[in-house]
């Protein structure tokens, strides 16, 4: 796991490819992606006219998978679930940009590979909207500019590093300042090799609450 600028340009690119598709069948991810196959192997047997079975959601087939709050992904490294999300006007005393709210996502990650490694708060991102560029954000735990770490706001979020241990479990919130007027959102994951390869895409859909 690395920390990347270009990781999250990638999945931003990914985004904007599945928006455009009718169905999880992403061929042209792998035109986009070089290497975009890993070796996390598929249990899935759905195809875009079959919808998946219930015991298959989360599992990458043809390099995509997709779920809903509660459905537990399956990477190549670690399972991830989004258990809960809520947007709200502040946050621990603070206030988004004008025209932003904050997105809270309550997630659980567990760390299903031989070894250790330190996970990184830009490796989950946050999309809305369905056409524009710039419609994602990582957590406020890293600067979008600069990628420097910047300290959670409450003991409840997720720090912008932190290690993952075999088989240890976390859970926390990541906290995004998105604009308002939205309330369906996805959290993504994609996978990132240490040759610079990427392997299989996840989108977790939601409609967040909204905290009064």
């Amino acid at each position: 796991m690395k920390r990347h600028a270009c990781f999250v340009a990638a999945l931003c690119a990914a985004a904007l490819t599945l928006t455009a598709c009718s169905g999880p069948d992403l061929s042209s991810l792998s035109s986009d992606f070089p290497g975009g196959e890993s070796d996390a192997s598929s249990t899935g047997e759905a195809t875009a006219e079959e919808p998946a079975a219930e015991e298959d959601v989360g599992y990458p087939v043809d390099g995509y998978a997709e779920g809903r709050i509660g459905d537990t992904m399956h990477t190549y490294f670690f399972d991830y679930t989004v258990n809960d999300a809520y947007t709200c006007a502040s946050y621990e005393g603070t206030t988004p940009a004008s025209g932003n709210i904050f997105l809270v996502v309550d997630i659980t990650v567990k760390n299903t590979s031989t070894q250790s490694y330190n996970m990184f708060d830009t490796d989950f991102q946050a999309q809305w909207g369905t056409e524009g560029e710039e419609d994602y954000r990582v957590p406020i735990t890293t600067d979008p500019e600069t990628y420097e770490e910047l300290d959670p706001l409450s003991e409840e979020q997720l720090p912008g590093t932190y290690p993952l241990a075999v088989d240890e479990e976390v859970r926390g919130l990541l906290v995004y300042e998105v604009p308002e007027g939205y309330q369906d959102f996805s959290i993504s994951y994609m996978e990132y090799f240490d040759d610079e390869s990427t392997g299989d895409t996840f989108f977790v859909f939601f409609t967040a609450k909204e905290q009064v």
